[in-house]
């Protein structure tokens, strides 16, 4: 389950220290009062008369009933003091445990992107380039499978391929990527493998097109599959499988959607290793723990963004580029308030990238997407990157999340 600082419970309010002064005024009272007057009043004759003994009666009785209470209030504070003590000790082990586990970070060592800026035998280090500039492929065009003409961007696609021929080749290439990676694993560690399919198209299609990649892949560990979806799936693996050895893959496609109109075909892979555990192979970036916003409006989205940026820690400065996926045009608002607030990078063109613009939504895929392109960016020598990712729906909270370069020896 997420990490929720913002239900730590407050320390414990601390009791009032005893007034001396307060209780020394007490004391003639009480001598006065309930001593002289009480024991004049209510004593006897043949007390009244004996001076010693009244005096005795009239006075230390009095003095000794101030003294119980005074001894009492001052039991009683150190008493409430401890139950105090004990409350704020037991609330910073709480919050040290909620601070640790919220900044715990996956490493990323492998990723694959191919987007419709990825020509075949084009390289990824061309279609980065032209995702940094910005390069727009969102225009009308015939979409699989019907051939209906939608303004959205395509995976390239030959003349003569159907749709699953499409996807076969697609799986593979992503696969293809991240295969010299993975044989430099163990081949008997255990592969988590998260899909992630938006289509269309049968479900039965695209399951027999992945099966039949994965055969011809050639990788060797044995696989697991993941339950759950984007970055949800992350949060939860952070949370319940951050010490196991096994590494995670992530492979998410965007192909022939139900509703092609503005959207972006894409397909992501992504290894992730768990950094209490994996030791083999060398890191390309740290992924920190995503932050969604529990409700959708600006003061969640900010709590949020500021929240992922306390899980590394960073400030906000140290920030070089900021994308922006899979958002709906009706945050515009909100996205703007928070950007400038915490401050982040928000110029196009000027470490501020609007992936929707450019390509379209890519739907499911839209937080890997964003990833793996940030990642690729890290990989060039950039430093920490910011995401802010949604699913197109106005009525969910964006995520929220930060990578990091991994710190060099040398410093």
């Amino acid at each position: 389950m997420p990490v929720r600082m913002d239900q730590v419970p407050a320390p414990s309010p601390r009791p009032s220290r005893p007034r001396g002064w307060l209780w020394l005024g007490v004391l003639p009272l009480m001598l006065s009062l309930l001593g002289v007057c009480g024991t004049f009043l209510f004593g006897t004759q043949s007390l009244r008369e004996t001076s010693p003994r009244f005096w005795e009666l009239a006075l230390g009785a009095p003095f000794l009933g101030w003294c119980l209470l005074s001894f009492g209030r001052v039991l009683s504070y150190f008493g409430q003091q401890q139950v105090a003590d004990g409350w704020d000790k037991a609330r910073e082990e709480d919050l040290a445990y909620k601070i640790r586990r919220g900044r715990r970070a996956q490493q990323v060592l492998g990723v694959s992107l191919h987007t419709a800026l990825r020509e075949p035998g084009t390289s990824s280090a061309t279609q980065l380039t032209a995702l940094l500039r910005s390069a727009e492929v969102l225009w009308a065009q015939p979409c699989m499978p019907d051939q209906t003409v939608s303004r959205h961007s395509r995976l390239t696609s030959g003349v003569h391929e159907n749709p699953e021929q499409v996807l076969g080749r697609v799986f593979r290439l992503v696969l293809a990527d991240l295969l010299p990676v993975l044989r430099r694993a163990s081949a008997d560690s255990p592969l988590a493998v998260l899909l992630e399919v938006d289509s269309a198209l049968p479900e039965n299609l695209w399951q027999h097109a992945w099966r039949q990649a994965w055969s011809e892949s050639d990788i060797r560990q044995p696989t697991v599959p993941v339950e759950g979806s984007g970055l949800a799936a992350m949060d939860q693996w952070l949370d319940q499988r951050i010490g196991d050895n096994v590494s995670l893959l992530v492979v998410a496609l965007q192909f022939a959607p139900q509703q092609a109109e503005g959207t972006a075909e894409a397909a992501v892979g992504l290894l992730f290793g768990n950094r209490l555990t994996q030791t083999v192979l060398p890191p390309i970036a740290y992924l920190h723990r995503p932050e969604q916003a529990r409700e959708p409006n600006t003061d969640a989205l900010l709590y949020a963004a500021r929240q992922a940026l306390d899980w590394v820690p960073l400030d906000a400065q140290s920030i070089q580029q900021t994308w922006r996926v899979g958002v709906d045009v009706r945050r515009n608002e909100a996205l703007s308030n928070v950007l400038a607030a915490v401050p982040l990078p928000a110029k196009n063109n000027q470490g501020f990238y609007n992936l929707d613009t450019s390509l379209g939504n890519p739907g499911k895929t839209s937080p890997w997407l964003a990833i793996a392109a940030a990642t690729q960016t890290i990989q060039r020598g950039a430093g920490p990157q910011f995401i802010f990712s949604g699913s197109g729906c106005v009525d969910t909270g964006l995520w929220s999340t930060v990578l990091t370069p991994v710190p060099s020896l040398s410093k």
